[in-house]
């Protein structure tokens, strides 16, 4: 996920309220927001996991492993896959699962095709992509722009799906993979039928060369059987306050 990023915490004790003031004021001038956790989206999305009876997460675009800690402290206790590709980040997301049997980190791009691929390396690490990124995403965050690129492994999830999938598994595909959500989305095909939940960044305007609008993964993920179900605000412009990118999450009847 692009933009500011979001600092959440157990409150344990009461902040005094012009201290806690003082503490946003200074996190938001270096990018950072602080919120009580859980919030409404980890509640409503442990909600979901619980309900739709989600054995294995696969966390695909995991960066240092932030989607799946917080899964993790609201709760959920299922298998998780995460796939990154990128040195950096990956080196800090095997430090995360190293204590935990149930998680599983594999250094991975997915996408529509088995081999090699370039990919761009962020300042921020997180808004790395398989595309070249626009002005308008450089412009909305001045630290996501590129600082060079590295070549990683590619792989198509219908591929692997062997090895990461148990028949008695049901599963809720995350894609954080900045404009190449499609290209992933392909490389499931022949086994989405097998998928219960997807959520997927969307982005409202064109971020990325090469990336999809919204509407093309509503339309996709509908065709293949999964309904949108919620929405959560994601990567917005701080200075012309336009959401840019936001998360759907599609659910199957």
């Amino acid at each position: 996920m692009s933009g500011r990023r979001t600092v959440q915490a157990v409150l344990r004790t009461r902040v005094p309220p012009r201290l806690a003031e003082a503490i946003q004021n200074s996190l938001h001038r270096l990018g950072y927001e602080i919120q009580a956790f859980p919030g409404p989206a980890d509640r409503r999305r442990m909600t979901l996991l619980r309900t739709r009876g989600i054995t294995l997460v696969l966390d695909v675009g995991a960066n240092a492993g932030q989607y799946a800690t917080r899964l993790r402290d609201a709760g959920y206790t299922g298998r998780i896959l995460s796939f990154e590709p990128q040195g950096g980040p990956f080196r800090q997301l095997e430090r995360c699962v190293r204590n935990d049997p149930g998680w599983e980190a594999r250094r991975l791009a997915l996408g529509d095709e088995d081999g090699r691929a370039e990919i761009h390396r962020a300042a921020n690490t997180f808004s790395s992509s398989l595309l070249p990124m626009k002005d308008r995403h450089i412009d909305s965050d001045p630290t996501s722009f590129y600082v060079g690129s590295e070549a990683v492994a590619t792989a198509r999830l219908e591929s692997i799906w062997e090895e990461v999938h148990r028949p008695e598994d049901r599963v809720w595909l995350k894609l954080d993979v900045q404009g190449y959500e499609l290209h992933v989305l392909r490389g499931a095909q022949s086994v989405i039928k097998n998928i219960d939940v997807v959520q997927t960044e969307m982005s409202l305007v064109p971020l990325y060369d090469g990336d999809v609008s919204w509407r093309d993964l509503v339309d996709w993920l509908r065709d293949h059987g999964l309904r949108l179900a919620g929405l959560e605000p994601g990567f917005d412009d701080q200075q012309t306050g336009e959401l840019l990118q936001a998360d759907g999450i599609f659910i199957r009847d």
